[in-house]
């Protein structure tokens, strides 16, 4: 009977020994795939400094545009605009996490940029997301139903509406991001003896099935929006097709092909920076450190496209906000005619 519970207490030992390892060499690998060497350090550095003060300028530059300047353009589509632009600058200051966590190894500052800082960058690129689906929904009901003396305005094109949305929107991802936090605030590790090169190093073994959950339905979720604008240019571009068929008003071809051109640009820059971190953030998240030194790497590089967004966003603000437009070639316009003052000194010479 002793000799049995003997042999029960060394298998029990010998399980827990088996698990404490497991958990150390998972902890390694996931440590030991973060380790770039210094030149991939300093791309990534300069990478993101780089998106870091051009998106901040040219969404800081654009926010002052809209909440000084009175604006013609359609109400909806500017409250649309204005929390895209609002999501990019976020974004933006949420990059500075990155760079000071990458200059510097306080355990403070790793805390910091994993518990806030990539969270908000998260939080951030889907607000992007679904505001840019707004955007093309709102421009598809514009075109395809246009206000008419004798209807309604659509419900959806209504500014209560907007605000609605808008609302909805950001309470639904300070939820996701609330959740989020949450959980990785229940399953980390309680005692880290170093600093861990990356967030994964704070995580304990239990918290990697709600990660690929996650993942997996954040890829679920995008792949949905990518759906829902392609197929939002399909049916303007179907009904350019039956306006040119049945050869209406030359106004309303011209109508829908500015519109389908307007969804193809922002699918495009929808496509450029949102698609390859999807791409290579599910497979990384499933398989670990088993491709370190392929996938590690891309995850990285995919990121800094993801962070891009910042900087091609305001290309989708000129060709929707013909004000905006109008604004940037005056001033380029008044910087290249030559004052009195110049043209005096021109003629002197």
């Amino acid at each position: 009977m002793l000799q049995k519970k003997y042999q029960n207490t060394k298998n029990m030992e010998r399980s827990t020994q088996l698990s404490n390892t497991s958990i150390v060499n998972e902890t390694t690998d996931m440590s030991r795939c973060r380790e770039f060497n210094a030149s991939a350090r300093l791309f990534f550095l300069v990478a993101y400094s780089l998106v870091f003060a051009v998106g901040l300028l040219l969404n800081g530059f654009i926010l002052r545009f809209y909440f000084t300047r009175r604006q013609t353009l359609s109400k909806t589509l500017m409250i649309y605009l204005k929390n895209l632009t609002a999501a990019d600058f976020i974004l933006s200051l949420s990059l500075l996490f990155y760079i000071i966590n990458s200059t510097t190894s306080s355990m403070t500052i790793r805390q910091a940029y994993c518990n806030f800082g990539s969270k908000v960058f998260y939080l951030n690129m889907y607000a992007s997301m679904l505001f840019m689906a707004h955007i093309a929904y709102n421009r598809y009901l514009s075109v395809v139903h246009p206000l008419k003396a004798h209807s309604k305005t659509h419900i959806l094109l209504t500014v209560r509406a907007a605000y609605i949305i808008t609302t909805i929107t950001w309470v639904f991802l300070i939820i996701l991001l609330i959740a989020a936090f949450f959980t990785v605030s229940v399953n980390m590790k309680k005692n880290t003896a170093s600093v861990p090169i990356s967030c994964e190093g704070f995580r304990s073994s239990v918290a990697s099935i709600p990660v690929k959950v996650t993942s997996t339905c954040l890829v679920a979720f995008f792949l949905s929006i990518l759906i829902f604008l392609i197929c939002v240019y399909y049916r303007i571009c179907r009904k350019l097709a039956e306006v040119q068929q049945n050869q209406q008003v030359s106004s309303d071809s011209t109508k829908f092909a500015k519109a389908s051109k307007k969804m193809m640009v922002l699918i495009i820059v929808f496509c450029v920076c949102f698609i390859p971190f999807h791409l290579v953030n599910l497979p990384y998240v499933f398989l670990g450190c088993h491709w370190s030194h392929v996938l590690h790497f891309l995850k990285d590089l995919t990121r800094v496209f993801t962070a891009f967004n910042v900087c091609l966003d305001p290309l989708i603000y000129v060709i929707f906000c013909k004000e905006l437009s109008e604004q940037l070639k005056l001033f380029f316009v008044r910087k290249d005619t030559p004052t009195p003052s110049r043209v005096t000194e021109i003629s002197l010479q």
